[in-house]
């Protein structure tokens, strides 16, 4: 059976700063019609900051939606056209004050695939010189910095909860 569902019609609903949600009508596999709604997201970087003696570079951030603080590796949205290395670049050193000598991509994923084709671009940075922290006007973030070991009690105890983070740091090796 050809599982892929076929697009009728497609309708933007909102167009916003970030995001656009759009509702789309499919036929399904089976010959029935049905609707999808779908936010639309530009992609984004994480990045794993690795120090010199080896500890993880965190950030701490309120995140409206969930309504609480996050412990969670930088990370940011593309630009329009931006290459996702530049972008792990720039929001390293924009979100902790770091640059990094060297990135290593590790893998790319989509976050949510039922609702969003969000897909982040993770990478491992290396070689970190500290800078000068350069957030967005509306942004407000606490840099961080943990051993290996801290990061995996974090992690046990449900403090590191969010899912990028968590994948990146397994796929960096931090978690091994």
């Amino acid at each position: 059976m050809d599982l892929r569902e076929k697009l009728i019609e497609s309708k933007l609903l909102y167009d916003g700063k970030i995001l656009k949600l759009r509702f789309d009508t499919v036929t399904l596999p089976d010959g029935e019609l049905s609707t999808r709604e779908i936010v639309e997201h530009p992609g984004a970087v994480a990045i794993v900051p690795i120090t010199a003696d080896g500890r993880i570079v965190l950030v701490r951030q309120y995140r409206h939606a969930i309504g609480d603080l996050m412990l969670e590796i930088p990370a940011g949205k593309l630009d329009a056209g931006e290459d996702p290395l530049a972008c792990a670049y720039r929001e390293l050193e924009e979100e902790t004050g770091y640059s990094a000598g060297s990135l290593r991509y590790l893998s790319s994923v989509y976050t949510t695939p039922g609702f969003t084709n969000e897909k982040i671009h993770l990478y491992v940075a290396g070689q970190l010189c500290e800078t000068k922290q350069r957030t967005d006007n509306d942004e407000f973030i606490n840099v961080e910095i943990y051993s290996c070991m801290q990061i995996r009690s974090l992690i046990d105890t449900g403090v590191i909860c969010d899912a990028k983070t968590m994948l990146a740091l397994l796929l960096s090796g931090v978690l091994s």
